[in-house]
């Protein structure tokens, strides 16, 4: 099972916005060779960070909105937020240390 969830548009606010610990966005795509590789990377780091943070996934297709409001324009797109703000975009495919140590900073 994925420790990985996903949000969308209806959602967003409960669980971005007004989460009490960092969250990580993944913008992504079904259609998308990185966004594909990127999923078991974030499902490993989700499961190392436990319950200090949230590892999200957007699907860019079905939640166009959201994309255009947070400014996505390549995929795949990480965006950590702190306190319901943007704290940090990683754009493109990422390995697992630098993942993990953004949401270690932002914890």
């Amino acid at each position: 099972m994925s420790n990985v969830g996903k949000t969308d548009q209806a959602s967003f606010d409960t669980d971005v916005i007004n989460s009490d610990k960092p969250v990580l966005v993944d913008f992504w795509a079904e259609w998308c060779g990185p966004c594909r590789t990127l999923g078991p990377v974030l499902d490993e780091v989700a499961g190392e960070i436990g319950e200090n943070a949230k590892i999200l996934k957007v699907n860019v297709d079905e939640n166009g909105d959201l994309a255009q409001k947070y400014g996505i324009r390549g995929i795949p797109t990480m965006i950590f937020f702190k306190n319901g703000e943007p704290a940090k975009t990683l754009v493109g495919l990422q390995g697992k240390e630098e993942i993990k140590k953004t949401l270690e900073e932002l914890s």
